[in-house]
């Protein structure tokens, strides 16, 4: 059974609702994530301007405008392209794309500035790595799906992590081009390829990103 649709209020309405193009660009979005990759995906809160802003989810404070689950909850997250289309072409249209982590995918991130060191990095030792997004203050790495007792495990192993890595296991969510949030657009630094898309281990990325923390970033 189809869930309710949810009412916007009047003065929101005009303030998300994209273009013909955004609409159609998130639409494909979706359905690629979920068919083509596998990952399961949820329309999320959309970025708003002005009185009625930031965010369209109920909270007028909100920190991560237009990149984070509202309406429906992250528990709602598929791969079905029949729900897929109705969220995007009826529900949400153009609104931000989010798959789901934890099922079909991980992935752990750093801050932005230490991206690009990162991949030459890896590339130089020959760890290879998958798709790979970036969003306005960070890389984020995908990788194949994590228990949190297995990344524990693999973090315990180490002498020293930085706290400027962010782990997005099970429960998480990640922000897929062509979304915009409200700190500004997300867009793949490397695409995923044709087909199912190949998703490293964590564990054989964390040697680099400890590196590259330690070596790109300032440390205070």
């Amino acid at each position: 059974m189809r869930p309710p649709r949810r009412e916007l209020l009047p003065e929101r309405v005009g303030r998300w609702w994209p273009g013909r193009r955004s609409r159609s660009l998130a639409l494909a979005a979706a359905l690629r994530a979920a068919e083509g990759c596998g990952w399961p995906v949820l329309p999320g809160a959309r970025a708003l301007r002005g009185a009625p802003g930031p965010c369209s989810c109920a909270d007028r404070s909100c920190a991560v405008p237009g990149g984070h689950p509202d309406d429906p909850p992250l528990e709602a997250a598929t791969t079905d392209p029949r729900m897929v289309r109705w969220w995007w072409e009826r529900r949400a249209p153009g609104a931000p794309v989010l798959a789901a982590t934890g099922r079909a995918l991980g992935a752990v991130s750093l801050p932005r500035p230490a991206g690009p060191w990162l991949l030459r990095h890896l590339d130089e030792i020959g760890v290879p790595y998958g798709p790979v997004l970036g969003t306005p203050g960070r890389f984020v790495l995908l990788t194949a799906p994590y228990t949190l007792p297995e990344l524990g495990g693999l973090l315990a192993e180490r002498p020293w992590v930085p706290g400027a890595l962010r782990y997005h296991g099970p429960g998480g969510y990640l922000v897929l081009p062509p979304s915009r949030t409200g700190a500004g657009p997300v867009h793949w630094v490397r695409r995923p390829g044709p087909g199912r898309p190949w998703l490293p281990e964590v564990g054989t990325l964390l040697g680099g990103l400890i590196t590259a923390s330690a070596v790109a970033l300032p440390q205070s």
